[in-house]
């Protein structure tokens, strides 16, 4: 079960390049169609993440203290940080 966390860091570190390329793209444009491409991809993301940041905080208010950085992680890493934040709630069961 150790390759949960490699996955999980793998999965961050992707997420994390998207969102500066999506981020570069509205500063200096990419040629063509690719920056409408990820103009769209932007905004896309920004929804999912807000809306995994809402599930984020249903579920695990009552089961962990959350910070700012908290919701922070989760609106930038999404899916992968809700997995960290699931292993740790499991891990405070035990």
């Amino acid at each position: 079960m150790k390759t949960m966390p490699l996955l999980i860091n793998v999965g961050k570190a992707i997420t994390l390049i998207a969102w500066l390329m999506m981020a570069y793209n509205l500063v200096i444009p990419f040629d063509g169609n690719v920056a409408i491409i990820l103009n769209i991809l932007l905004g896309i993301t920004c929804m999912m993440h807000c809306f995994q940041v809402a599930i984020f905080h249903m579920l695990f208010k009552t089961l962990l203290p959350l910070t700012k950085q908290d919701y922070l992680q989760v609106f930038i890493f999404g899916i992968f940080s809700l997995l960290t934040y699931r292993q740790r709630v499991l891990a405070n069961a035990v």
